[in-house]
Parts: C-alpha cells; sequence; structure tokens
C-alpha cells in the first residue's frame, strides 16, 4: 500500500490544479458545425467536482494548447479565472502562476493526456492522466483514474483530492457519499 500513502501525501498539499482541455475535460473529439464553428462535449459531473474542489479550499485552472470560445463559455460558467489558451508552452503558464500566486511545485495537479502534457505533468507534485490517455503519458503520470477523458475523469481526480483534504463523515454535508465518481466502485490504477 506504498503507492496509495505515497499518493495521499501529494494529494494533501495541493492548492490548485489544472486540466488540459481536449481529452480531459472533453472526450478529445473535435467536432465542427457546417459554418465552421467548432463545439464541445464537457461532462457535467467534472463542473460540479470544480464547484465542490473550490468549496475544499482547492482552485482550479485550465491550461490548453488550443483556443475555443467553448472552452472559454464553459471557464465562466464554473467560473474558472485561471483559463489559459493558446498555450505552446505550457510550463510557462505553470512558472507564471508560481510567481504570481507564490505556489510551491508540490502545491500543485495537473491532469493531461497527451505529449505534449509531458513536461508540466513532470513539474507538478501530483500528475494525473485519464484513462485513455496515450501510453507514454500513463506510464508517467502518480494517478490514472478509471474514467475517460470527458467522462468523469476531472472529477474522480478531483474526488479523490477533496477525500484527502475533507475527512467529515460519510454522508453529512459535504461528506464522502455526496461526490461519487461515475464510475464508483472500480479501482484506479496508482503508478509510482
Amino acid at each position: 500500500m506504498r503507492h496509495r500513502r505515497e499518493l495521499k501525501e501529494r494529494a494533501g498539499g495541493i492548492r490548485m490544479v489544472l486540466f488540459d482541455v481536449d481529452g480531459v475535460l472533453t472526450d478529445g473529439g473535435l467536432y465542427y458545425g457546417p459554418a465552421g464553428v467548432e463545439w464541445k462535449r464537457f461532462h457535467a459531473q467534472d463542473g460540479y467536482g470544480i464547484r465542490l474542489a473550490r468549496e475544499a479550499g482547492i482552485d482550479v485552472g485550465i491550461v490548453s494548447g488550443r483556443v475555443a470560445a467553448a472552452v472559454t463559455a464553459r471557464a465562466r460558467e464554473l467560473q474558472i479565472d485561471e483559463c489559459h489558451q493558446g498555450v505552446a508552452d505550457k510550463l510557462t503558464v505553470l512558472e507564471d502562476l508560481r510567481a504570481r500566486r507564490g505556489f510551491l511545485p508540490a502545491q500543485l495537479a495537473f491532469m493531461g493526456d497527451d505529449l505534449f502534457d509531458l513536461p508540466l505533468l513532470r513539474a507538478v507534485g501530483l500528475a494525473a492522466a485519464p484513462a485513455d490517455a496515450r501510453p507514454e503519458v500513463r506510464r508517467a503520470v502518480h494517478l490514472v483514474t478509471v474514467a475517460r477523458g470527458g467522462e468523469g475523469a476531472a472529477r474522480e481526480f478531483l474526488d479523490l483530492l477533496i477525500g484527502f483534504k475533507d475527512r467529515s463523515p460519510a454522508g453529512g454535508p459535504g461528506g464522502r457519499k455526496d461526490r461519487g465518481s461515475p464510475r464508483q466502485g472500480k479501482r484506479r490504477r496508482t503508478i509510482p
């Protein structure tokens, strides 16, 4: 059970979680309407998980290599102030956040799914990936969720972080029963 203990230690100090968008907060598909407008499908449970994370004292941000109006709208709806799109070098966003907000690397977490996420995943205190992330990414992170990107992976990760911070009785206000992940009962795979 060394892996769970290490995961708990890493998760306990997290103050902010950053998420990639395509393949993490969405299913990774790129949908275009007849006029060329891009559509994205977000999971409602991820959105509620973001709200719960903020209530637990964990801030949430977005770092995406692409730019999409749907992401801007979703970030506004979820009151995510740190929404960085069109980012070619995600490490620069991390360094900017650290400088502006006084975070240590161990206080930051990131969930990504593809190769260009690897530098940021390696620079944070807790790195996670959805079940359908690239194999190279799954091997590089501390946690791989049971859920796939866009299907509750972000919520599953946030539930885990909140669970390590919030030890209120099950079923009580803000208790664990209120925050079941979409695929509750299946085991996550932790990776050293």
